[in-house]
């Protein structure tokens, strides 16, 4: 039989993070692609305690659940949410198989194909995914080292008139960067102005290299307005193959949230929610998360002398203060997409510039994650990776 695949997934593009990850996969190739946390890290005893915990418990580990997601887990992170000034009741929230799951929820209740949703230039590749199987028209925004260009963001909702706009304010993905309070803040007065609803992803933000600064969210400085959902997730923190991740937003939208997931998949897992439940209880958390932020600080200020003993004057960043990754400008006649399939011949491998881009790709740039490797490998990876690069250059 010969399928007739909708329009929107032909054309869907294949994500190259995923792409990279399925090249790498059983090689002896030194990856600095995908997002991946360091797996010494995990807290692999205190889950293990935590899942015992809740097969001892009873069966309803094992059973379906809430579409909404565990109460008790709930309402944990609601007390967690509260120690960020982000305050709401259990039925303002909703697990999600992850922080993906819940852009994907919010773009299904809120968007119809043909809508207008705004991201920063560039942005986190897989919800360009998203907003592309959706149908949506994406309209990329300027953004610099303060964030999202609030003067051009207002031009483009003038002109286009979005119903959504994407941001990761906190360590963003690609760039690392950090969003100023005034950035912040002036994206909120245009959410209001022109009733705009935002999308605020905060995977990394308590990844944060200084555990005394204070990067207020999106969601915390709207208050009780309601233009902000908020969503985040535990695949950073404690483990991805957990896949748990909430969101948060008035009650209108979380009961049409809930509505789309029980279409989607009826509940996230009972078991990983319950044993995340139980975790949360017994387990130092927060202290957890200051020690992985302390090893991938070292590990960034690791991968940023190895990269600038190279003596390179033309391969730039900006350092960031928290999150996963490394954001190169590479010589501007430089394609990283070409040079990536000459370091994978080298068995090292990134993610070039280009995928998180909605127009206008910037081809000399590339993301470099630093919290999977360390010590001798990330030495030989980033080895590896200046030959590639050196010969290439020697070329331009």
């Amino acid at each position: 039989m010969e399928y007739r695949f909708s329009d929107n997934v032909q054309r869907l593009q294949s994500s190259a993070v995923r792409d990279i990850l399925k090249l790498t996969q059983g090689k002896e190739i030194i990856s600095f692609a995908g997002g991946l946390p360091a797996e010494e890290l995990f807290p692999l005893d205190a889950i293990r305690d935590a899942a015992e915990r809740v097969f001892r418990t009873g069966k309803n580990s094992l059973q379906y659940g809430l579409t909404e997601g565990f109460l008790p887990l709930r309402e944990q992170l609601c007390a967690r949410m509260a120690q960020k000034n982000m305050h709401v009741a259990p039925d303002e929230m909703i697990v999600t198989t992850g922080s993906q799951q819940a852009i994907d929820l919010v773009t299904r209740i809120l968007m119809n194909p043909g809508d207008v949703v705004l991201v920063e230039n560039p942005t986190y590749l897989a919800s360009l995914q998203v907003f592309g199987l959706s149908g949506l028209n994406v309209v990329p925004v300027e953004s610099d080292k303060d964030g999202m260009v609030i003067e051009e963001a207002e031009r483009l909702m003038k002109l286009h008139k979005p119903k959504m706009v994407y941001v990761v304010p906190t360590f963003g993905n690609p760039t690392g960067r950090v969003w100023s309070l005034e950035r912040r803040k002036g994206l909120i007065e245009l959410s209001h102005r022109y009733g705009v609803a935002i999308l605020e992803d905060d995977p990394y933000g308590e990844i944060k290299f200084d555990p005394n600064a204070d990067y207020p969210t999106l969601f915390s400085l709207d208050g009780k307005a309601g233009n902000v959902i908020y969503t985040s997730t535990f695949s950073k923190t404690v483990a991805p193959a957990l896949r748990t991740g909430w969101a948060i937003g008035n009650r209108e939208v979380i009961g049409n949230m809930a509505k789309a997931k029980q279409a989607a998949d009826l509940h996230s897992s009972t078991l990983d929610q319950q044993t995340l439940d139980q975790l949360l209880q017994h387990f130092p958390l927060d202290d957890h998360i200051r020690t992985i932020s302390k090893a991938y600080g070292e590990r960034l200020q690791q991968m940023q002398t190895l990269l600038t003993k190279q003596g390179w004057s033309d391969v730039k960043w900006v350092e960031p203060k928290g999150g996963m990754f490394l954001w190169l400008e590479l010589p501007e006649a430089l394609d990283s997409e070409a040079l990536l399939r000459a370091a994978v011949k080298k068995n090292v491998a990134f993610v070039p510039g280009a995928s998180f881009y909605a127009a206008d790709p910037q081809r000399n740039k590339a993301r470099l994650n630093f919290t999977y490797t360390t010590g001798e490998r990330m030495a030989t990876g980033i080895t590896r990776f200046a030959e590639a690069l050196n010969e290439f250059m020697a070329r331009c």
